[in-house]
């Protein structure tokens, strides 16, 4: 049997449909019931409605070793895609203890439980720093720890090291880096966040550059490297490296939303992060913009693939293939 920890978010429950659809037994873990609900909708939306009723649900938490002891029995294979994204610095420390204890716990429960194989979801996030004047980064491509990093950033990087540790240790992984996910069924999240920036109407933008993926193609290579006799390895999964502003006018063209005109300079949002910082702090709302995500924003940055492409055979879909069904 698998257990897909995560099981209600994104890529978990789009994973469900792909491993039911393979015919696999499936043990899901989640924590809120609410969340259940927007699983059966992914499955409305594959058309896989009767598969829903075959998810062996369990509750429990990957920070809560007794609930994830429970869950792990009878599990031959993890899918490990539980995480907290968030760019807050003020969650620094729910997200050390979710990405990085979390994943320490189940990397621990598989070596306990005899688990023959882990896929780990990490994040481009978490990949290294191109040296200056490079921009192609590569799953070879060294971290820099000087460098400013988020504290997601940070924390997805400490939890691949806890993945590799359980490596040594005996443990059969795999690790996928996906770049900014894109995919049906969570609205207001995630990657949904862009997409509802430009329905209100972006004035802004920068030249930098984000790697995208369909969440179709995440869990399909997922499911291959799962399959196969890898172990051991990282693989970045972006479908498209495409320039913000070029993005965000594609996006506006199919809402049929006027395109941002207004170029953000690196001072601007520098001034900007600032004032984001003094009004969070002042009405105590969550952070909009930070330091690391202003630099970010204007960091352009190729994403290869060539290893995920030359390991499995795979091609990538085109953003105009899946975003005109979710949009």
């Amino acid at each position: 049997m698998i257990l897909v920890t995560g099981a209600t978010g994104l890529v978990g429950s789009h994973l469900l449909v792909q491993l039911l659809q393979e015919n696999e037994e499936v043990k899901a873990l989640f924590r809120s019931e609410k969340q259940i609900e927007k699983v059966k909708n992914v499955f409305a939306f594959h058309n896989q409605t009767a598969l829903f009723d075959k998810i062996n649900w369990v509750k429990g938490d990957i920070t809560d070793i007794p609930s994830l002891e429970i869950a792990f029995e009878n599990i031959s294979h993890v899918y490990h895609c539980a995480a907290l994204i968030s760019f807050d610095p003020s969650d620094e420390d729910e997200l050390r203890k979710i990405n990085i204890e979390g994943t320490a716990n189940v990397v621990n429960c598989c070596i306990d439980f005899g688990i023959k194989k882990l896929c780990h979801v990490s994040s481009i996030a978490a990949l290294g720093n191109p040296k200056e004047h490079e921009t192609t980064i590569t799953e070879e491509t060294e971290w820099n720890p000087e460098e400013l990093h988020s504290d997601y950033a940070i924390t997805k990087y400490g939890a691949e090291m806890e993945v590799f540790r359980g490596h040594q240790e005996g443990l059969e992984v795999v690790i996928v880096n996906p770049g900014v996910i894109f995919g049906y069924g969570f609205p207001k999240q995630g990657s949904d966040i862009i997409v509802q920036s430009v329905k209100k109407g972006l004035s802004f933008y920068t030249k930098g550059s984000i790697g995208i993926v369909a969440v179709e193609d995440v869990t399909n290579c997922m499911f291959q490297l799962m399959k196969s006799t890898i172990s051991g390895e990282r693989y970045i999964l972006v479908g498209e490296n495409v320039i913000l502003k070029d993005f965000i006018t594609y996006l506006a063209t199919l809402l049929n939303i006027k395109p941002p005109t207004i170029y953000a300079s690196k001072t601007m949002t520098s001034i900007a992060w600032r004032l984001d910082w003094l009004i969070a702090k002042i009405t105590n709302r969550k952070r909009k913009l930070t330091r690391a995500t202003a630099k970010a924003s204007h960091s352009v940055h190729i994403y290869d693939t060539s290893k995920i492409v030359t390991a499995l055979n795979y091609s990538f879909q085109k953003k105009e293939t899946y975003l005109t069904k979710i949009i």
